[in-house]
Formats: C-alpha cells, structure tokens, sequence
C-alpha cells in the first residue's frame, strides 16, 4: 500500500498528478482513509488531523507522485431568492437546520432534502435540481481543537 506523506492545495501544485481520484464532499473530509485509486492501488491516508480537500488539490506520495483530487458531481438543489436580502434569510433558515451550503453570489447549493425543499418552498424560495461539484462551508469552529485561544486564531486567517 502506497502512503500519502503531504496534501498540496490546488494553487501550490507543482507537478502534474499520475492518477486522479473522484469523491464526493463528505468523502473529501478525512483523517485516516484508504482510497482506491482507478488502476486498483490503494493509498493510506493518514493526516495528524482531519482537513478537506479541495477540487484540483493533490496528495504526495511516499515514493514522490502526486494523485489528483477532483470534486464529484452530486445531486443538490441551486436555492435563489427574490432579492439579497431574502436570500439571506433563506441561508439562515438553512444554517439554523445545520444543513450544509455552498455560498455563491445570488445562490445558495445544498444537498436535495425532501423536508429542507418544502421549507424553503413554503418561505418563498425558488429550488432547481442541478448536479454539480459541491464544496459546502465549514462554519466557525470547523477544523481546530478547542483549547483557551483556539478561537482567536481561526479568525485571524
């Protein structure tokens, strides 16, 4: 088994990756994973803490290559508002339901949910289905421990 020493974001890229892997937004949050790649290898992950990996980023490899990181395509819906300030109350609506949301300019994409699309039917929001990458926020305390000044930190990125 091949182990993945490093992750390199997208912009900081500096070789071109020998294989690609295509997962999906909960699958791109890990730790501690085996992931397949196409040809039927498999990698160990094994990150001293848990992060995301983005659309185009890559994972190092013991032995130097680089495998890709692409975002899959999932079923969600594209939430748009009347105005602004309608969208945001929608966006509320949806964070105060600890639904997870991508945040674009005049849009809001979440995974298709029954229950979440009569909600924001019922507040006078429009829904379309679309299939696309999904690369949801990750709220305030996403990604660090909870020591006395862990807080301060994260906000100072």
């Amino acid at each position: 088994m091949l182990i993945v020493t490093s992750h390199i974001p997208a912009a900081e890229l500096d070789g071109r990756p020998f294989a690609e892997i295509t997962l999906e937004a909960d699958e791109r949050r890990l730790r501690r994973r085996v992931l397949h790649l196409p040809g039927g290898e498999e990698i160990l992950v094994d990150f001293p803490a848990a992060l995301t990996l983005g659309d185009g980023d890559a994972l190092r490899l013991g032995d130097g290559r680089l495998v890709g990181i692409r975002a899959a395509s999932e079923a969600l819906y594209e939430v748009t508002g009347r105005d602004g300030a309608h969208l945001l109350r929608l966006a509320w609506h949806i964070g105060n339901r600890h639904q997870p949301a991508q945040i674009e300019d005049g849009r809001l994409l979440l995974r298709r949910d029954p229950v979440i699309r009569d909600m924001l039917t019922g507040l006078g929001a429009t829904i379309r289905d679309v299939e696309a990458a999904f690369s949801p926020e990750h709220g305030a305390y996403h990604g660090h421990g909870h020591g006395s000044d862990d807080h301060a930190l994260h906000y100072r990125r």
